[in-house]
């Protein structure tokens, strides 16, 4: 039978105030107890071990203040209890003059913040009691921020996770866009056949063809894929700063290092490091590279030792890197160390059936930047863009595509907002061969297929001009509207300028 049940069974506990729950078989010693603390805490009172426990299934119990001579079970051996089952509260004992010793022999044991003697002062014990509260609280406030803590370790974790994972999806062997008849689909086999091995690649083409994201592939699609990947232009900076973007530097090692540099070798340890514009380097340089490749090792600018790297190395040139080795430009036994496998992106004009899906995806990209939605390209545009040989590859492409959409005026993007020199040289270049076969057409057929080619040749040439090219053409402008109605080109009527 609880001593004082009221106090923790009827009445609510005040939630300002800590709890001390006092344990003393003596009920004169709990109600002094109970006066004396009773203004500062909430206090709860049991006569013995079987009520302390009952007492702390139900409240939450910051200190317990226990008597060590209790019949049955001593305070000491209570303690010992309480602390596997509720370790939270903070324990004290209060014991007579000849008791001192056990206690001090049994402190560690049973988690014991303090011992009070007896006859104990008012103003001490409260004191003690205070301190053991903050003690309390102090492990709380621990231990929810070592909660709060991993948690948030969970919470990042989750995070890069489903930012790797993002990264491996959008920079796949996928996301290299290309038709199914299209040079670039063997490329892009091969690559992802070598992605998983530790081979050095080299990849040539011209620029705007594609190098790093072809390097990005083979780095995601990679064991190596949750480690670090880092560019570097070779050609944008001279020896010393390169050096120092890659090896690293030490304080004090070249005019204008303050303070220790970590080069991106050592940042990619693990990972992939990707050089591009490698034919730029001087061949001093390209000695410094050769030795770190060969050793696996860099040594800062101003350091006394080397250090192991683990890094694939994926370098990326313009430039005939073999024409460059016979011209003594560069390093022979370096080329051969890049190029355990060598990949060569084709250019853009020798990819014409990958422009439709080049366009339409630098589109999509267009209309984000603008803010600005469009219909997509008509029939002509999109001839024009196929016959033009994009000098600049998929980047000129992306500049132009932006152009057009920024100064259409339409629904669907048609030659009028075009470049001239594309559309002229587009002109110039001739007719793709269309996609439908013309075996099997009629004579008809075949004469309305050339009729429609050559209209739509001439619109694109006088920029939609209905009354140039009807003169051209020897046609009234009647008879020509008829015809583009007939064959479908009567949304260039849109654009014409009359």
């Amino acid at each position: 039978m609880l001593s004082n049940p009221a106090l923790y069974d009827e009445v609510p506990l005040p939630q300002t105030l800590p709890v001390i729950l006092v344990v003393d078989d003596e009920q004169r010693s709990r109600e002094t107890l109970q006066r004396v603390l009773s203004e500062t805490f909430t206090v709860l009172t049991a006569a013995n071990a079987i009520e302390a426990e009952a007492c702390l299934l139900e409240h939450s119990v910051h200190v317990i203040l226990c008597d060590q001579r209790m019949p049955g079970t001593d305070g000491v051996t209570f303690l010992k209890q309480v602390r596997q089952k509720w370790p939270e509260p903070v324990r004290m004992v209060i014991s007579g003059y000849t008791e001192a010793k056990d206690i001090i022999a049994g402190v560690n044991e049973a988690g014991i913040y303090q011992y009070v003697t007896k006859p104990w002062e008012p103003e001490e014990l409260l004191r003690s009691l205070q301190g053991a509260v903050q003690l309390y609280e102090l492990h709380q406030d621990n231990q929810n921020a070592s909660i709060e803590m991993k948690l948030a370790a969970e919470t990042v974790r989750s995070v890069v996770d489903q930012k790797k994972a993002t990264l491996k999806h959008h920079f796949d062997f996928e996301r290299i866009l290309h038709a199914e008849n299209s040079p670039l689909r063997r490329i892009c086999e091969m690559a992802r056949k070598i992605a998983g091995y530790d081979i050095s690649v080299l990849i040539m083409g011209e620029s705007g063809t594609g190098k790093e994201l072809m390097a990005r592939a083979l780095h995601y699609s990679s064991h190596r894929a949750d480690k670090p990947f880092v560019v570097q232009n070779c050609g944008a900076l001279p020896d010393e700063l390169l050096e120092s973007e890659l090896f690293g530097s030490r304080r004090g090692a070249y005019t204008g290092a303050y303070e220790n540099r970590t080069g991106l070798f050592e940042q990619a340890n693990g990972g992939t490091i990707f050089l591009d514009e490698i034919g730029e380097t001087s061949p001093a340089f390209q000695v410094k590279l050769l030795r770190a490749l060969q050793d696996g090792e860099i040594r800062p600018l101003g350091a006394a030792k080397s250090q192991r790297v683990d890094v694939r190395v994926i370098a990326a040139t313009n430039r005939e890197l073999a024409k460059e080795v016979t011209a003594k430009r560069f390093r022979q036994d370096l080329y051969y160390r890049l190029a355990a496998f060598p990949l060569h992106l084709p250019p853009l004009r020798t990819r014409s059936m990958d422009i439709p899906l080049l366009a339409a995806l630098c589109l999509g990209e267009a209309m984000r930047i603008l803010a600005k939605p469009v219909e997509g390209f008509t029939d002509e545009a999109l001839s024009c863009l196929r016959r033009y040989h994009w000098p600049g590859n998929v980047r000129e492409l992306r500049n132009e595509i932006i152009r057009m959409v920024a100064l259409s005026e339409e629904g669907s993007l048609g030659v009028a907002v075009l470049s001239d020199h594309i559309r002229h040289a587009a002109f110039r270049q001739g007719p793709v061969a269309e996609p439908e076969s013309e075996n099997g057409a009629t004579l008809k057929e075949r004469v309305e297929q050339l009729e429609a080619r050559v209209i739509r040749e001439h619109l694109i040439q006088y920029h939609g001009n209905i009354s140039h090219v009807a003169e051209k053409l020897g046609l009234s402008r009647v008879g020509l509207r008829s015809k583009m109605h007939r064959y479908g080109l009567s949304k260039e009527d849109k654009t014409s300028i009359e």
